[in-house]
């Protein structure tokens, strides 16, 4: 794989030379367009690149200069190491050049230089006046202090010293996230000879490989990459950092347009309500709650309102708002986007991303600009509440591989729970906490309500406590009320551990009755229809009775009627007293130890098999040792 070229920028006001100082340093044109030729100015963005003294590589993107093409400045401006301004020694600082600088400085943009250019124009004391100048605009910013060499791309002046001046920022470390998910926003489509649909970006996070399937967003087209190139190279792979050609297999150029981002499939989502940390610039004018602005996310420009919690927002001062946007784009927490104005197009602020899938809702909830990763991850899970957030959404709103993100949970006090379709679904043990507090408090008013059930069914307690709930935070739960000893299992349902089912009074007394009914009618058993036959009982105590027995186990159903336990038992006792370990079990042999009829045994019989005395192999049965 091909090692990370230095990504340079040029920023400038038009007809200041950063175009031909480019084609000084690499030997190659980036005005490739006809209009630009005949024009002599940069209307679209410009590629070219150059090895550098210490065989390092520059790749340069060059954009316009012009006040009506700054959107494709932008475009171009999103994925660079460092910026070259560029500022002419015969004019000076001029309103683009400002305008550039502003945009660089709210994209986050780290270092670089400044090229103070056509020196061959401007004699000693316009250079020094210039220079002057610069100095002025950048103070207390990321060029504060950055090389400013005076080069001349007509006679050759001082562009070594620029090329060992890019040379130093390119030995620099520059980390790109490579273990995050992909992104390449698209800032060119067009069609090469011989190979079909080829795009052109700068991968701002993850891996791109030879053969990969990869979903265009927000469109959602897929295709699979077909060809990698790197500077006119073919790659097998390409990591975050690199500008690439991607020739994409299954697309035509009428399916793609700058501002999209290609994916990998079904890892990011693509969005229409950001929640951001909006700063508005000195000089622009007060900003209005549902003002329409511009906002250029990476290589895309959209539409949106501004939506401002407690009034407008003053020049040079910073809130957290949120954006609704009119069509949707690709963002992660942490991107940076540039916002102007709708009419006159001009830079007036810029934004960071803090969540980029909210709810629609009055800003101020999300994590903050500059939060620990733990306390990030925390917010965004604990605003799920009770539901969690899906892990895939998670990893997309944050931009990592569910991988990445998964061990970073612990520390956020976040924990998996499973999810539909064998998904992951993240949800905070706070949440958690709360969901067992919610289970214990049902299960003490379901016993209060019904003393002499044993337990509350599974399912209505899942109705009645998890409303709202993770699906697999029902289990997660269960199971830790479980261990800790604070409920139990019965066969269809859970009780708190301290409840016990105690009868009194006249449902003691019917009791009673009837385990004497059982007791003296033994396997035979008797319907529970009858069961209070002679008892001169209220029907629906001998019911509520009845079932209090069963699910105690003092009564067992066995087929349609209610046997004693103890007869059951003493039946089993007898047969393997009776019959030898192996031997084989009918229905004969069953009649004659208990003087019942057919009737009776073949539901005995089948009590025998599920109590695992018997084993039945096909007709026959036989008695296990």
């Amino acid at each position: 794989m091909v090692s990370r070229a230095l990504i340079v920028g040029t920023a400038g006001h038009i007809d200041h030379g950063k175009s031909t100082l480019v084609r000084a340093l690499t030997g190659i044109d980036p005005d490739r367009l006809k209009e630009e030729k005949e024009r002599g100015i940069t209307i679209d963005l410009g590629f070219a690149h150059c090895a550098l003294p210490s065989g390092q590589v520059a790749s340069f993107v060059d954009v316009p200069g012009h006040e009506r093409f700054v959107r494709h400045m932008l475009a171009g401006a999103h994925g660079i190491d460092a910026v070259m301004l560029v500022v002419a020694a015969d004019e000076s600082v001029m309103p683009q050049t400002r305008e550039h600088f502003e945009i660089c400085r709210l994209l986050g943009v780290e270092q670089g230089l400044v090229a103070l250019t056509r020196c061959d124009l401007a004699d000693d004391e316009l250079q020094e006046l210039a220079e002057a100048e610069v100095r002025d605009l950048v103070r207390g910013s990321f060029l504060d202090g950055a090389p400013l060499l005076r080069v001349s791309a007509r006679t050759g002046a001082g562009l070594d010293d620029l090329r060992r001046a890019l040379d130093v920022l390119a030995a620099r470390p520059r980390p790109r996230p490579e273990d995050a998910l992909l992104r390449l926003p698209i800032d060119r489509v067009f069609t090469l000879h011989g190979f079909g649909t080829v795009v052109t970006g700068t991968l701002v996070a993850g891996r791109l490989a030879l053969g990969d399937e990869v979903e265009v967003l927000p469109s959602g087209r897929r295709a699979r990459v077909r060809g990698l190139q790197v500077h006119g190279r073919s790659q097998d792979e390409v990591g975050a950092g690199n500008r690439a050609a991607v020739n994409l297999a299954g697309l035509d150029v009428a399916d793609l347009a700058r501002g999209e981002v290609v994916c990998h499939p079904g890892q990011l989502r693509a969005t229409s309500i950001l929640d951001v940390r909006l700063d508005l610039l000195p000089g622009a004018r007060e900003l209005t709650d549902r003002t329409r602005v511009r906002v250029h996310a990476a290589s895309a420009e959209v539409l949106a309102r501004v939506r401002l919690p407690g009034g407008p927002l003053a020049p040079g001062q910073g809130i957290d708002a949120q954006l609704r946007l009119e069509a949707p784009v690709l963002a992660v927490r942490g991107d940076r986007l540039v916002v102007r104005s709708y009419s006159p197009a001009e830079t007036i602020g810029g934004a960071r991303v803090l969540d980029p899938a909210p709810a629609r809702r009055r800003p101020g909830s999300a994590p903050p600009a500059g939060a620990e990763a733990a306390a990030v991850i925390a917010a965004l899970v604990g605003a799920g509440a009770r539901a969690g957030v899906d892990l895939r959404d998670l990893a997309a709103r944050l931009g990592l591989a569910p991988e990445v993100l998964r061990p970073r949970l612990a520390a956020a006090a976040v924990e998996l729970v499973p999810g539909e379709s064998g998904a992951e679904t993240a949800i905070a043990r706070a949440a958690l906490a709360e969901l067992a507090t919610a289970a214990e408090a049902v299960l003490r008013r379901f016993h209060a309500e019904q003393p002499l059930r044993a337990a509350m069914p599974r399912e209505e307690l899942r109705a009645r406590a998890f409303a709202r709930a993770a699906g697999g935070a029902f289990g997660v739960v269960t199971d830790d009320l479980l261990r800790r000893g604070v409920v139990r299992a019965e066969a269809d349902g859970f009780a708190l551990a301290s409840h016990a089912v105690r009868l009194g009074g006249e449902d003691a007394a019917v009791a009673e009755a009837l385990r004497s009914r059982s007791g003296a009618a033994g396997v035979e058993g008797f319907e529970p229809a009858q069961a209070g036959a002679g008892l001169g009982r209220d029907p629906r105590v001998v019911e509520r009775v009845l079932r209090v027995l069963v699910q105690e186990g003092a009564l067992v159903r066995v087929g349609e009627r209610l046997v004693d336990v103890a007869a059951l038992t003493g039946l089993a006792a007898g047969l393997r007293a009776r019959v030898a370990p192996g031997a084989r079990v009918d229905v004969a042999e069953l009649k004659a130890m208990t003087g019942l009829s057919r009737k009776f045994v073949i539901p005995l019989l089948e009590w025998l098999d599920r109590a695992r005395v018997t084993r039945r192999a096909g007709a026959d049965r036989y008695l296990i040792g």
